[in-house]
């Protein structure tokens, strides 16, 4: 019998000891072959002409050609998955967010290799957005992870929790009918634009939105703020205790669960550190539960494009619970993992493209 097929990564960045973790972490994953690394864009463009790879991984600020121009340039010629690296310095923030836009699939913590501790818990993570790239459709549309055993490079996968981690299941607890709606969004790989689209969508006046999308911690906080500039709704990053308004957005804070609660007629969020979920934290599954618990009926849960099965579970438990569901369909998604997890699950009432989202959830919001 043959091997399955490994995912052919090319790593691109101007620091050799970088180049040499992500080699390191990426060459220990069975599923992953490293065929090269590249100290700037202009010997990755060599090596391109050599051999293609499946995903790159790219820096951002690099000698000769910065990260943004080549990602642009091998986006418009040979578009192929691109995961963009960074040390998440927060001047750089904002400047990742446009590598989204450009194209890119999603974004790494670049390792701290002094920190035998954080290296270990960010390996899992590194290798597994590199599969979720190597899976994405990148012309589609323009975690967290377990422990690793250093002295083998062999990784033994934690349990996977369920939301039961966080808080209990909804159960058959009725909840009165309110006038206010509150929409909850779960996202993953290529969500980042995915709810750009849809936000943008929203009239100013829509009802209240709380959303999980995986991303590293200091990465959410920029991207709310970008959205914010965007969109007729108001978007900031989810602090504890922050009310959920019409006309409002809250993003979970990367490195963070997000949960829905409710004082009387009010909605509010709670912010809470935890274990991964599903192996993320963010989890969309923990947002799903806690807003099946809190909004019942009064609830629109909608799954987005992402990579595994977070959030399956908990659109189920929505719509248990008397919420309306929506799944993003495959042919506008970049990565239909998740969405199809939800469908599988009976957790669905209708599945649309992303651009027919938005639309949707406001008309069903004034029949609710």
């Amino acid at each position: 019998m043959t091997s399955p097929k490994r995912i052919r990564v090319l790593i691109v960045d101007d620091s050799a000891s970088v180049r040499q973790t992500l080699a390191t972490i990426l060459g220990n994953d069975p599923e992953i072959e490293v065929i090269g690394v590249a100290a700037d864009p202009f010997v990755a463009a060599k090596r391109l002409r050599e051999d293609i790879p499946d995903v790159i991984t790219l820096d951002v600020e690099m000698p000769r050609m910065d990260g943004i121009t080549f990602l642009k340039r091998l986006m418009a010629q040979h578009p192929i998955p691109v995961v963009m690296c960074s040390s998440l310095i927060e001047e750089g923030s904002e400047t990742l967010m446009q590598t989204l836009e450009a194209g890119a699939v999603d974004v790494i913590l670049k390792p701290k290799i002094a920190a035998a501790d954080h290296l270990a818990e960010q390996a899992l993570l590194i290798c597994d957005t590199v599969k979720s790239a190597a899976r994405a459709r990148v012309g589609a549309r323009r975690n967290k992870s377990p422990t690793t055993t250093m002295a083998t490079g062999m990784k033994t996968p934690a349990p996977k929790l369920t939301a039961d981690a966080m808080l209990p299941p909804a159960g058959h607890r009725a909840m009165a009918k309110t006038t206010e709606i509150i929409i909850a969004v779960g996202a993953s790989t290529g969500g980042t634009e995915a709810l750009r689209e849809f936000l943008v969508a929203l009239p100013a006046n829509s009802p209240g939105v709380v959303i999980v999308q995986h991303m590293p911690e200091h990465f959410t906080a920029a991207f709310a703020k970008r959205l914010d500039g965007l969109c007729q709704v108001s978007v900031k990053e989810a602090e504890d205790g922050d009310p959920v308004l019409r006309g409002h957005v809250l993003i979970a804070p990367g490195g963070r669960h997000l949960l829905l609660e409710r004082q009387g007629a009010r909605y509010y969020v709670t912010v809470k550190d935890g274990p991964l979920v599903s192996r993320h934290r963010p989890s969309v599954d923990v947002l799903f539960r806690s807003t099946a618990r809190a909004a019942g009926p009064n609830a629109i849960g909608v799954i987005m494009t992402g990579m595994g099965d977070d959030g399956a579970r908990g659109m189920l438990e929505m719509k248990e619970a008397g919420a309306y569901t929506i799944a993003q369909d495959e042919d506008s998604c970049v990565v239909f993992g998740m969405p199809k997890e939800a469908i599988a699950r009976g957790g669905v009432d209708t599945v649309l493209s992303l651009e027919d989202i938005a639309p949707h959830v406001i008309l069903q919001q004034s029949r609710r």
